[in-house]
């Protein structure tokens, strides 16, 4: 019949072509000419149809296994040409396995963040808990509860941005010891340290205008300025080393009185002066002092029956002095050479 010589042909020309492929693409193109939706031996399957009842058995039956002969030896073919085409790149791009390895980089914490979680932990061993609390705040919050009222010389120092409704971006953590304080009155005691994000109209290379400070409050019955200074030798000895001292100056805050500043001894030149300490043998590193009786009144506390104690510090100098970085805007330039030496 002649529509078996047909097929009869179709393969054998087929497999001769499929044998002497020599690439993967030209066998590609192959079984496209075949196999395809307009193929070779799929057009011959088709022409099954006009066939002789009596006829369409015996040349379905062949025309199946001849197509399963061809399908085989272009799978066998793919499978020899993959493995030729594999070698001959390996060759190509033959791999110096001498070469040193590349290293991949593995994130880590941000060092502001570092000494945030190192500061917390201190004070957690301490007794003290976490407090946290709105970077929005009223005015009421952020001066006046906090014995500066309006118009009082202070707010210059903290100059900082308002909003159109009349709030502020806080400049301290502050206000989140007034809303602790004014949630549990006249409950006591009360331990806390406020970690958070600050702003001011500040920027130099000591300054910033968005900064991160962490503050801390005790109230109890017979608290004093000695327990104060226990807390921060406490503190500095394990942020700094061990060898560490502290000395308190006098100072002015509005919300704290007496107050003080507080000096470490410096890790440079071990107290003996250098240029890290302008030769004076201690770096200044944050600000305390007793809580004004005013501020204990307004949060709803009688300031003969209780008394507090308060400090702040800004992370970026601890981070400065712990790291002995020169500039504090390196910390916010976000340059992966400079985050990367921590």
């Amino acid at each position: 019949m002649e529509l078996i010589d047909r097929l009869e042909k179709v393969a054998a020309v087929a497999l001769d072509a499929i044998a002497k492929s020599d690439t993967v693409a030209v066998l590609q193109e192959h079984r496209v000419r075949l196999l395809g939706k307009k193929g070779e031996l799929t057009a011959i399957l088709r022409a099954m149809s006009e066939l002789a009842p009596e006829d369409r058995p015996r040349v379905g039956q062949l025309a199946n296994a001849l197509r399963d002969q061809i399908e085989d030896a272009l799978l066998a073919r793919l499978g020899e040409l993959t493995a030729l085409e594999l070698e001959a790149k390996l060759q190509e791009e033959r791999v110096d396995v001498t070469l040193p390895g590349r290293q991949p980089y593995f994130a880590h914490a941000h060092p502001l963040s570092r000494i945030i979680e190192e500061v917390t932990d201190i004070f957690l061993g301490l007794g003290f808990s976490v407090a946290e609390g709105p970077e929005i705040e009223s005015e009421y919050y952020n001066f006046e509860a906090l014995n500066v009222p309006p118009l009082h010389p202070a707010r210059d120092m903290q100059d900082t941005f308002y909003l159109r409704d009349g709030r502020v971006l806080r400049t301290q953590t502050s206000p989140v010891q007034v809303r602790t304080m004014q949630a549990v009155s006249p409950h006591y005691p009360i331990r806390i340290i406020s970690p958070g994000k600050v702003y001011r109209r500040d920027d130099d290379a000591t300054h910033s205008p968005m900064f991160h400070q962490i503050e801390g409050l005790v109230v109890d019955k017979g608290v004093s300025l000695a327990h104060l200074k226990s807390v921060l030798l406490m503190f500095a000895r394990q942020m700094f080393g061990a060898e560490r001292e502290i000395r308190l100056r006098p100072s002015y805050f509005p919300f704290t009185e007496p107050s003080a500043e507080v000096d470490v001894s410096c890790g440079t030149c071990g107290g003996l002066g250098c240029r890290v300490c302008k030769g004076t043998g201690w770096v200044e590193i944050l600000g305390c002092g007793m809580v004004h009786p005013n501020v204990l009144a307004m949060s709803g506390y009688d300031p003969e029956s209780v008394s507090g104690f308060a400090f702040g510090m800004g992370v970026e100098r601890i981070a400065m002095l712990k790291y002995n970085v020169e500039d504090l805007r390196h910390f916010f330039v976000n340059d992966a050479r400079f985050i990367r030496q921590f």
